[in-house]
């Protein structure tokens, strides 16, 4: 049995699919069971509670050899990815994959990595056998902009000239499912990354080529786009985390690329064209 936490949320959701599509059991941990009612139409066994509840994870894990850990960024998200791992160890699960970050490294600034890298040491100490997954800025971000690209053929961002390698959670969720249901992946670190390495300027000319119609990237001043953001992120941690791991794109960091999609799939990773034309429906009036 295989437990998968986050399967409402992008990556978890992404790997639920793929593994679904390999016909393995599944459990999962969901806050809402409706959100997941399609999950559980899939045969997708449902432990219904919130993941950073001890009594919920005790539960969800009986039976279970292998599961993946996606927990909200958040102010207590250290503690629950302690707990989850010690839970997991305590149940006898044999294999514990962790949804991480490229930018999650020993000198990590910005909240939200530095979480990611605190947590994967804890893990890498706990005597589990271990995978961590490393994806850089998802491209089902862009999905976000919808309105904006739709409305006035702009998207506003505060990445200035800053870059990424973006890859399409579908592909970060196949490697999942194969990392999950293989073997020779403990002890193993895989960074997820798409096959290019562009700036927001880039997106902009991919998504012009693509609609056919001038889509331009606006670069919104850090200050300006954290008021915008407030009316959505409330709490003021996530807030500040956001904010803070785009300035750090904004100010350009090492990039490269991975073979890992291609390695462990056997498939290259989905370019951003490839994307936008599997989503052109929601950027299109």
């Amino acid at each position: 049995m295989i437990l998968l936490t986050g399967v409402t949320g992008k990556t978890g959701g992404a790997t639920a699919k793929a593994l679904l599509g390999k016909g393995v059991p599944l459990r999962a941990i969901v806050r809402n069971a409706e959100k997941a009612a399609a999950l559980k139409d899939a045969g997708v066994d449902l432990v219904v509670g919130d993941v950073t509840d001890k009594a919920v994870i005790d539960k969800a894990l009986r039976g279970v050899e292998r599961a993946l850990m996606v927990m909200p960024n958040g102010e207590t998200q250290l503690d629950s990815e302690k707990q989850f791992i010690d839970a997991a160890k305590a149940a006898g699960v044999k294999q514990l994959v962790k949804m991480s970050s490229m930018e999650a490294v020993a000198d990590a600034k910005a909240p939200i990595p530095k979480v990611h890298y605190q947590a994967e040491q804890y893990l890498r100490a706990s005597g589990l056998g271990w995978t961590l997954l490393k994806p850089n800025f998802f491209m089902q971000n862009l999905l976000g902009s919808a309105g904006t690209i739709k409305e006035q053929g702009k998207f506003f961002l505060p990445m200035a000239d800053g870059k990424t390698a973006m890859a399409d959670v579908r592909d970060i969720g196949a490697v999942a499912a194969v990392v999950l249901t293989g073997d020779g992946h403990a002890g193993k670190s895989y960074e997820i990354t798409g096959p290019e390495i562009l700036s927001f300027h880039d997106v902009a000319t991919c998504f012009t080529k693509v609609l056919g119609r001038k889509i331009e990237y606006v670069h919104v001043p850090m200050p300006a786009y954290r008021q915008t953001l407030s009316r959505f992120l409330t709490n003021a941690w996530h807030l500040n985390a956001v904010c803070e791991l785009f300035q750090e794109i904004a100010d350009g960091h090492d990039l490269h690329l991975s073979d890992s999609v291609q390695k462990l799939t056997g498939k290259p990773p989905i370019p951003l064209e490839q994307f936008i034309r599997d989503h052109q429906a929601v950027f299109t009036a």
